[in-house]
């Protein structure tokens, strides 16, 4: 399958203050707006779908115990398509931008989220008395360098080794960010990473991080990350909306900022 590019960078994180600051998290100004389509939509669905039907395993997990959670994510997410151009729900059926039909009848409620929109997205939930949110459930079919059966069942900070600024500092942050989450507010961020190889699939085990790179990237890999509370199970959903675009791509004032980061050797958020 041919590389998915998009072919501009909508929001830059490293040109703002407050990305410019781990871990760069914002109010997101309209809570309906946490799901996204962009105009690589039907490309990254038929990568979904292919990635789903012969990687099941390795793209989709869930914990015992996690079904009401995923059910009012499933609930949820229908309710966002419900409100978009494009979807049109008639009977057991959701009708897509790309021209799908996705049938609404299945039990496996996280590979029909996974066929309706583009993001990857986590469920993250807190047991009694436990000091960290676990991971329980997620559909990731474009890692950015992690795997998902490492990190299913385990809590934030085992999940996020060994990523360097997820320090002793940064770790009770996010969780304190985590514990407070409001439902109707929720927070959002963005990354951006130098990539050599465009595919949006690129799954990597924590024994074997990925190498910084030190030739011309040409790739800028960016996710638009959004924690939101839901409000009948309490569980946090993290969704992942995922740009790779060129670097010739990227605006002219884009491109000057990024330069200058490299060149005082700091990477971009």
């Amino acid at each position: 399958m041919e590389h998915i590019c998009q072919k501009t960078l909508p929001y830059a994180p490293w040109m703002a203050p407050v990305g410019r600051r781990l871990p760069g998290v914002q109010p997101l100004a309209d809570g309906a707006d946490w799901l996204m389509l962009d105009e690589v939509y039907a490309d990254q669905m038929a990568l979904r779908l292919h990635l789903t039907r012969v990687r099941p395993r390795d793209v989709i997990a869930a914990l015992p115990g996690a079904g009401d959670a995923i059910e009012e994510l499933y609930q949820e997410v229908l309710g966002w398509c419900d409100g978009r151009q494009g979807f049109h729900r008639h009977r057991d059926r959701m009708h897509c931008p790309d021209g799908r039909a996705v049938s609404l009848k299945a039990e496996d409620r996280l590979s029909v989220i996974a066929h309706l929109v583009q993001e990857d997205i986590c469920l993250l939930q807190k047991p009694d008395g436990a000091g960290e949110h676990i991971l329980t459930a997620a559909i990731l079919c474009f890692p950015a360098s992690w795997t998902l059966a490492e990190k299913i069942g385990h809590p934030l900070g085992a999940i996020h080794r060994p990523v360097a600024p997820y320090d002793a500092d940064m770790a009770p942050r996010v969780q304190r960010l985590f514990d407070h989450l409001h439902c109707d507010r929720p927070l959002w961020r963005q990354n951006a990473l130098l990539y050599e190889n465009p595919a949006l699939y690129q799954p990597r085990r924590a024994a074997d991080p990925r190498r910084s790179v030190t030739g011309p990237p040409g790739f800028l890999r960016s996710e638009r990350q959004v924690m939101r509370r839901l409000p009948r199970t309490g569980a946090i959903v993290f969704s992942i909306h995922s740009w790779v675009v060129p670097l010739a791509g990227l605006t002219r004032e884009q491109q000057a900022s990024l330069d200058e980061l490299r060149q005082e050797d700091r990477s971009p958020p």
